[in-house]
This record gives structure tokens, C-alpha cells and sequence, in this order.
């Protein structure tokens, strides 16, 4: 086993009725001992739980700094060599964080408990000043944002006593939208945004590792904000992200070499979404050969961005050309910045723009245009996988990178391998951001929560989240699966967002299960030159039986018009072949209701025509979904959505045939 020399581990010593110096004399002596014989560091590791045990601790207690040696797990270790000593210090973070996760989660719950301990949600529950682990999940429930629902509609109607938290409500951070019903109206505090910048600071020093010299250009990111809400008591309501972006700590942001952006600060926090998209564009255009990176959010932010040069680039080139900007660019603000961009005329580089996206063929797009870029930086796990085989054409297959997990309630961990495949990616859990739990995924029984650092490897589990800003033990709804650990610290793999099921009986198709049936069905498209860019689901229940549709929106490749390929794929009878191909992937009892039950009818494919998608976005954004956050639902119920899906509708099919089953469980 590898041992890793940490010089900076501090340890909290001090005990009733033995002086502090005693203390401080043991540790380096403790610690001197290790330097010497790093064969004990096993006995080190008891001792020191032993002497910096946080029970019964007196008042006096001693921070002190002391060398140490620690573990490193077989499949963790160093992170490797940083770029400078400011990336060196973050990295060192890392693995002192990581090696110490459960010291780390145990001082997290005792600091928000003290903090917290006389607000109105936890004196309910009467813990009497106990910040133990043992004591809080024996008293303190699990809970959903519906169970939170009273307390939050208290704050957002005005009361500002301490109901939740014992710091004062700063403002709402709302769900993306994704999920049916009202958007979610999660509190936070004002220090939540030094958690946040402190998990973003990671992000480089770790990407450094994998992808050197990110300092000699810049990142072409495609961010945008939404317009605020009031809440009735007049907080503000605004998704997590256009809370960080119009915060001081991005727009006052210090000069950092390996974090510029081609998008001028005054184009990402413009509300309206055109001339902001239009704005990072054509800034995007003038510095493209300084571009090393080009991310959005979400994978679907970049391809809604490529979908914008292909209906702009006239008059983008024409901007260029003409050394002046559109006219449908009205904010004074975004005019000032791109001004400073677009002094002269440049005629080559219209030329070039001109040429490249005038020829139709959008295959490499990316790489064509921006010819240095290293990597996408996008997310693309959970339901942004579908993406991949799309981002891979338009970028000609550049790798991804997936380097953070966070949500609304709560900025969790990042990924320390993030070039690696997109189905292998592992986030791991920063220990310091929250006090985290894990809820044991798909057993019938009741099950106890486990610790950051008690997961097993293999097993999924819900996350359950308690925070500073006073939710306590809450249920965030993902679904992770532990692929290993960094240190002491659990890697987990996104799986899906809980209870994303499509059901007509007993049937339960989830948001895994569903990607998998278009994933196969979509592979029958490929000899005619389709794909599948854009999909949705409905369990419908007007037809007797109930049957799952599903809204299909094609791409068509380059070279062949999407009349043609409809055409082709109508007269060799592909679309019902899908039907029947998705239906075959589905699950053991899906298939069971189909051949055997008769519960279930014939799955049905809508086509529906270009832009569909954008359109459902476009509506989601106008009823307050976040343009960053926007993912398109895999299952909707909304009436609206259902009436904008099927008056776009180009044609239907059904399933021809049962699927196979068998009732053997193999099958």
C-alpha cells in the first residue's frame, strides 16, 4: 500500500483534565514517530481517534498544524503534479478532505446543529443541545420538500424568524423544472456562495492534470440567466445558477489565466435569451482560433448553441464582415462589450464562416470553426447521455468532460477522472458541503441510512442531504451507485432522478430503462441517415389498454433531406421495426403485460417536425424554467406539453408485434 506525506493536516487536540500543551507534545511526538516508522501508521490512525475525540471536549482546544503521513486508498492516491503552487493547494485540499471524510462529516453535522439548534425545526425535536450523529438520526425525520412545504411557504410569505435556519434567508434557489408540478422553492444563506466558489476553484486544478496548457486560450461557454421572481415576502426566487452568476463572486471575479471567456460577463447576464446567445456567438466567432474549450451547463445548452448557428450565421457573418453588430442586439450593455471585440471589419473571417456553415455539412462543426478545441465541457450523464452520438457528430468526437455534481439544494462533489468516458464518470462526494446520508435504493423493507463513508461498492442508494441553511435530512431524489472511493471518500455514479416512470399497470419503466429502449430502436435509423435527436415519453391512458407513446424528433445527416429520409423510412416499414425494438428492450414486466397479460397496448412512435423540442423549451422558459438548467422531462403529463407535442406531429406508429418474453428471470 502506498502511504501519501501530508504537511498540512490539522487536528483539533484537548480533553477535560489534561492540559493543552500535554497534548500538543503528544501529537508531535506522535507525528515524529510516523516520519520515521511509516510502517505504524495503522497505530498513528487509533491513537489520534482516540486523543481527538470530539466527546466530552473541554473548552480549551488547540488547532495546530503537524506533519503527518496518511493512507491512500489502492484506487485513490495523489492526484499528480500541479500546474502551479495555487492548483498544488487546492489539490492538497482535495486529498486532506478525502482522507479525513468521516472526521470532516462529523465536525459538518456538529457545526450545523450548534448553529442551528434554536430554530423552530429542530427545537420540534427536542435534541437538547446534542450535535451527535447517533442522537440526530434517532430524533430528526427523513423528509421530502413536501413535508418542508409549511416552513418554506412561511419564509416565502415574510416571516424572518428563525423557522429553518439560524442565519437569515438570502433568497430561493428554484428546481429546474423538470419534474411535474410547481417548481421547488429551496432556502439558502449568503455564505452558501463561498461553498459553491470554493467546489468551482477545484474544477481547473484537477482538469490541469488531464488537459495541460488551459492557461494559453480561452473557454467558449455558452451561460445564461433567467429573469427574477419576488416571493409574496419579497425574497428573491431564481435558479441556482443565475444566483452564482450575479453574485460578486463572478462578476468580481479575479484574473485567472485558466478560467477566460470568449462570452463578455454583460452578454451572460442578459435575460433575453436571443441577444445573449447571439452576443456569445459571435464573440465566440471573433476569438475562435484563441478557443481551447467549448461547454454550456448541460449538453443540450450546446446543442441549442449549434442549432443557433445554423439559423444565424448570415447574420452573424455579416456583423463580422461589416464590423458592426446587429441591430436586433438592443442592450446598451452587451453593445458596449461586443464593441470592444468588433472594432474593424474583417472580410477573411466572414469569408471563412460563410464557407464552413454555407456548405450544409454540420459533421465537426466544432473542431472546423474553433480548430483548437481540447474538449467539450459539458454534463451528459443521467438523461443527457442521449446526447452523446450528437455532440459527437458536430464536434467530431471530442472527448467530454463531466466535471462537477450539484443541484439546487446543494453543491456536492466533483469528478477527478474528467476525461474519462462518459459512461464511466464518478463524482466524488466533497465531505465539507453538506452533512450527507445515503438511503439503501430498491429494497422493499425499510432500510437505515448510512454514512459518507459506511457505502458499499455496487450497492445505490438515495441521497439525503442535510444543510446549513437549515434542511434537515432532506431527500434530494438521485439515485447513486458507489463505483469506489478517492482516499476515504465514496465515488458515486449518477444513475437517474427517483420516481421518472412511465406505468399503465404494474409495470414501472424508469428514465434508465426508457434511454436504453430508444438507445436500441434508435440504432435501426442509422443505414438511412437518421438519428434520434430529441425524445419524450407519455403513458397513455384514452386508448383501452393503456399504451406508452413516445415523441421522436429525427436529424437528418448531411447530404439527404428529412423528406427523403421520411419517405424511406415509411415505405421499408423502420418506425413500426423501432416500435417493436424498443418495446424488446424494455423490461421483464413491461413485456409480461404486453404478450402475456394483455395489460398494456402496442407502444406508439410520433414524429413530430423539427424544432419541436425547442419549442417545449421556449414554453418551459416562459413559465420560469431556467435556460441553464432546462432538461427536457422524459415522461410528461402536463396537458399544454402534450397539446404543443401532438399539434407538431408528422406521422404515428405502432408496434406490429408482441415482444418476446418468457417467464424465465434470465429473460
Amino acid at each position: 500500500m502506498a502511504w501519501l506525506h501530508r504537511p498540512r493536516f490539522l487536528v483539533d487536540v484537548g480533553r477535560p483534565g489534561i492540559p493543552g500543551f500535554a497534548y500538543k507534545r503528544l501529537a508531535v511526538a506522535m507525528a515524529s514517530i510516523i516520519l520515521f516508522f511509516p510502517e505504524l501508521p495503522g497505530v498513528f490512525s487509533c491513537f489520534l481517534h482516540f486523543f481527538c475525540s470530539r466527546r466530552n471536549r473541554s473548552e480549551l482546544v488547540l488547532t495546530m498544524a503537524v506533519e503527518t503521513v496518511v493512507p491512500a486508498a489502492a484506487n485513490g492516491g495523489k492526484l499528480g503534479s500541479a500546474a502551479n503552487e495555487k492548483h498544488a493547494e487546492k489539490l492538497r485540499f482535495i486529498e486532506e478532505m478525502t482522507a479525513n471524510a468521516d472526521a470532516v462529516q462529523e465536525k459538518v453535522l456538529a457545526k450545523i446543529l450548534t448553529r442551528n439548534a434554536e430554530t423552530e425545526y429542530l427545537r420540534r425535536y427536542r435534541l437538547g443541545g446534542a450535535t451527535d450523529r447517533d442522537t440526530f438520526k434517532a430524533k430528526v425525520p427523513v423528509v421530502t420538500y413536501e413535508d418542508l412545504q409549511p416552513e418554506i411557504q412561511r419564509i416565502a410569505n415574510g416571516d424572518r424568524s428563525a423557522i429553518l435556519s439560524a442565519h437569515p434567508i438570502s433568497e430561493f434557489l428554484t428546481s429546474s423544472g423538470t419534474s411535474a408540478g410547481e417548481r421547488k422553492l429551496m432556502p439558502t444563506i449568503k455564505e452558501e456562495l463561498d461553498r459553491r466558489q470554493l467546489l468551482y476553484s477545484l474544477l481547473m486544478p484537477v482538469m490541469n492534470l488531464y488537459m495541460p496548457g488551459l492557461d494559453k486560450g480561452k473557454g467558449l461557454y455558452f451561460l445564461f440567466v433567467k429573469s427574477e421572481t419576488k416571493t409574496p415576502g419579497g425574497l428573491t426566487a431564481r435558479p441556482v445558477l443565475t444566483s452564482y452568476y450575479k453574485s460578486d463572486h463572478f462578476k468580481g471575479r479575479p484574473y485567472d489565466p485558466y478560467n477566460v471567456y470568449t462570452s463578455p460577463t454583460a452578454a451572460i447576464l442578459c435575460t433575453d435569451a436571443f441577444q445573449s446567445m447571439y452576443a456569445q456567438m459571435l464573440c465566440g466567432l471573433l476569438q475562435r482560433l484563441d478557443v481551447l474549450r467549448v461547454g454550456a451547463v448541460f449538453a443540450s445548452g450546446l446543442l441549442r448553441a449549434i442549432r443557433f448557428l445554423q439559423l444565424h450565421w448570415p447574420e452573424l457573418s455579416h456583423d463580422i464582415a461589416s464590423g458592426a453588430l446587429s441591430a436586433k442586439v438592443t442592450d446598451p450593455s452587451i453593445r458596449a462589450a461586443v464593441g470592444e471585440l468588433l472594432v474593424l471589419p474583417d472580410p477573411e473571417l466572414a469569408r471563412f464562416v460563410t464557407g464552413e456553415c454555407a456548405k450544409g455539412d454540420w459533421a465537426g462543426i466544432i473542431t472546423r470553426i474553433w480548430p483548437n478545441t481540447k474538449y467539450l465541457d459539458v454534463i451528459v450523464t443521467g438523461a443527457m447521455a442521449q446526447y452523446i452520438p450528437t455532440l459527437e457528430y458536430y464536434s467530431g468526437g471530442l472527448p467530454m468532460a463531466c466535471t462537477m455534481y450539484a443541484s439546487s439544494e446543494c453543491y456536492f462533489g466533483l469528478n477527478l477522472k474528467p476525461m474519462c468516458n462518459p459512461s464511466e464518470v464518478s463524482y466524488t462526494i466533497m465531505p465539507n458541503m453538506a452533512y450527507f446520508e445515503f438511503l439503501p435504493h430498491g429494497h422493499s423493507a425499510p432500510e437505515q441510512l448510512v454514512d459518507l463513508a459506511q457505502v458499499e461498492i455496487g450497492k445505490e442508494y438515495e441521497l439525503v442531504i442535510t444543510t446549513y441553511a437549515g434542511l434537515n435530512r432532506y431527500r434530494v431524489g438521485d439515485i447513486l451507485r458507489v463505483t469506489g472511493f478517492h482516499n476515504a471518500a465514496p465515488q458515486f455514479r449518477f444513475i437517474r432522478r427517483k420516481n421518472v416512470l412511465l406505468s399503465i399497470d404494474s409495470d414501472k419503466t424508469n428514465e434508465a430503462e426508457l434511454q436504453k429502449a430508444v438507445d436500441s430502436a434508435s440504432a435501426l435509423l442509422r443505414p438511412y441517415g437518421g438519428s434520434v435527436v430529441e425524445y419524450t415519453s407519455h403513458a397513455c391512458t384514452k386508448s383501452i389498454p393503456g399504451h406508452y407513446v413516445v415523441y421522436w424528433e429525427l436529424l437528418t445527416k448531411a447530404g439527404r433531406s428529412a423528406e427523403a429520409l421520411m419517405e424511406a423510412l415509411t415505405r421499408e416499414g423502420v418506425m413500426e421495426r423501432c416500435c417493436l425494438a424498443m418495446e424488446e428492450a424494455l423490461n421483464s414486466v413491461y413485456r409480461q403485460s404486453r404478450a402475456a397479460d394483455g395489460s398494456i397496448g402496442p407502444l406508439e412512435i410520433r414524429l413530430v417536425r423539427g424544432g419541436t423540442f425547442e419549442e417545449l423549451m421556449d414554453y418551459a422558459i416562459s413559465r420560469g424554467a431556467s435556460i441553464n438548467q432546462f432538461k427536457v422531462p422524459r415522461c410528461v403529463t402536463f396537458p399544454p406539453i402534450l397539446e404543443l407535442l401532438d399539434s407538431r406531429l408528422v406521422s404515428a406508429h405502432f408496434s406490429p408485434a408482441l415482444p418476446r418474453w418468457s417467464p424465465h428471470p434470465s429473460n
